[in-house]
């Protein structure tokens, strides 16, 4: 016995040759599925569609996990907000120039996406970042440094603040916030943007200076924060490394 069909075909052959096929038809069925969203691109050239190959899938109806539904592709725009920058030439794809202030604008390294005005939650279905005053059963270890009290120093050397309280994580198990009081109100300073000194009880940010502290985007909740809070939140501070001062904007030689 032998698998030979013809002289020159045979069981193995044909089996890599449908592999093949499959793998071809889940790579092109991946490609278009990731199409959904982002497409088709903006582009400043008019009456042309960026999408590339495959084309764009037809609109499927998705159901999420706290009951709601959202169609992907949809035909209205996922972002319809002005840019707040002008071109500083005539050529398509020309730099943009900030109108105003980059930093709340939106512009450039402090761009953000327009999330969801609600806040993550844990697979409970309760809000996942909260301050730790509202979970008691939550600690900081006491082999790690207290924040609460520091100030909080900008890239100047000036104090913007004091340390209220810190915001954790409860699916993840960390601490995302420090809350920060400024003149009777209080704004959220991620983790990663900051430095804790516990010898000089002090919290350094290099993106930012001092007084801008003032301008952190507000979350609306005093217990939680929202996703579209989130991302104005970090894109302000992420927006502080090219626009904090005007040296940081210039070209470095």
């Amino acid at each position: 016995m032998h698998a030979a069909i013809t002289s020159y075909f045979d069981v193995a052959q044909i089996t890599l040759y449908l592999f093949w096929g499959f793998l071809a038809a889940v790579i092109f069925y991946l490609h278009r599925e990731d199409k959904r969203e982002g497409y088709p691109l903006e582009t400043e050239r008019k009456g042309i569609t960026v999408q590339g190959f495959p084309a764009i899938p037809s609109p499927k109806t998705f159901l999420l996990a706290d009951g709601s539904e959202v169609e992907a592709p949809r035909e209205q725009p996922y972002d319809s907000r002005p840019i707040k920058a002008t071109p500083i030439a005539g050529f398509l794809g020309a730099p943009l120039k900030p109108d105003g202030d980059p930093m709340l604008d939106g512009v450039g390294p402090a761009a953000y996406a327009e999330r969801q005005d609600i806040p993550d939650v844990t697979i409970h279905g309760t809000p996942k970042i909260v301050p730790l005053r509202t979970v008691p059963e939550w600690h900081i270890d006491h082999n790690d440094p207290d924040p609460r009290g520091m100030a909080v120093v900008g890239a100047d050397g000036k104090i913007g603040g004091k340390v209220k309280d810190v915001w954790l994580d409860r699916a993840e198990a960390i601490i995302r916030y420090f809350e920060v009081e400024i003149e009777g109100r209080t704004v959220l300073l991620p983790t990663t943007m900051s430095r804790i000194s516990s010898s000089k009880r002090v919290v350094t940010v290099r993106s930012i200076l001092g007084k801008h502290f003032a301008t952190v985007p507000a979350h609306k909740n005093a217990d939680f924060v929202t996703r579209l809070e989130e991302d104005k939140i970090c894109a302000y501070y992420a927006g502080g490394h090219l626009y904090a001062t005007p040296q940081r904007s210039e070209a470095l030689l």
